[in-house]
């Protein structure tokens, strides 16, 4: 229950009043508070993942605390600009997207896929390289992120990393391709080099990109009336992306 947010109140009347969330003021304080990086951490991704946390006071916060000496700090803070952030804060993302911290990288990339601006194209392609992000998950969460973007070297870099050595970099990378082209290849690169070298309009059948979103089943407990559901999300388009019909 902690991990989910809660916390435990002894002095409850009954079994669905032992925990309770904390208040936005106590997330809020938790979040700022100096002296404790975990409570720093608990704040943060409790305001990250509200859904009130929009407003500029909230994304003041985020963007102080992707300045936090604590790297789990620095990550829910990219977590809530993911989740309420526009286009102007991609240059923290991309920024975030350097960190020395996987947690940081990992969580800004995931940021870039739900958050749209052209000057993210540059990094996460330099982020898809291996010779400058060694860690697979954080380059299979930029090629998904590079699927919202239709440019010739887009094409090229995702073409270019269906070579990855991480199964799962070449399956985001084609998934990225079929999702501007409306192609499908599968992971074989010299098909898709080929019809990128030979067509007058590559982008002529492009899909509606939607970032991953998280979605599961219930699980037992979750069937027990007034329980809570499991925080599936809808699908969307990122923020600040041009409508796509």
């Amino acid at each position: 229950m902690d991990d989910l947010g809660y916390q435990y109140n002894p002095g409850a009347q009954g079994v669905f009043g032992l925990f309770s969330r904390p208040s936005p003021a106590q997330a809020t304080a938790w979040a700022i508070d100096e002296k404790d990086a975990d409570k720093r951490y608990r704040g943060t991704l409790l305001l990250a993942n509200a859904p009130f946390a929009g407003d500029e006071p909230y994304l003041e916060l985020f963007k102080d605390n992707l300045d936090d000496p604590d790297p789990a700090v620095r990550s829910a803070a990219a977590r809530g600009l993911a989740h309420h952030g526009l286009p102007e804060h991609v240059p923290l993302l991309v920024r975030a997207l350097g960190d020395d911290e996987l947690i940081v990288r990992e969580e800004a990339a995931r940021a870039l896929q739900r958050v749209h601006s052209d000057a993210a194209v540059g990094p996460l392609i330099r982020r898809l390289n291996p010779e400058t992000e060694p860690e697979p998950s954080v380059r299979q969460a930029c090629a998904r992120a590079l699927g919202q973007y239709a440019e010739p070297r887009v094409l090229a870099a995702l073409a270019a990393s269906l070579r990855d050595t991480s199964l799962a970099v070449n399956r985001a990378s084609s998934d990225s391709l079929h999702t501007l082209t409306g192609q499908d290849f599968g992971l074989d690169q010299r098909a898709w080099l080929a019809f990128i070298d030979e067509s007058a309009d590559p982008f002529a059948d492009q899909q509606r990109y939607v970032y991953p979103v998280f979605q599961r089943d219930r699980t037992w407990a979750e069937y027990i009336p007034l329980m809570p559901q499991p925080p599936n999300e809808p699908e969307a388009e990122p923020a600040g992306m041009p409508r796509q019909e």
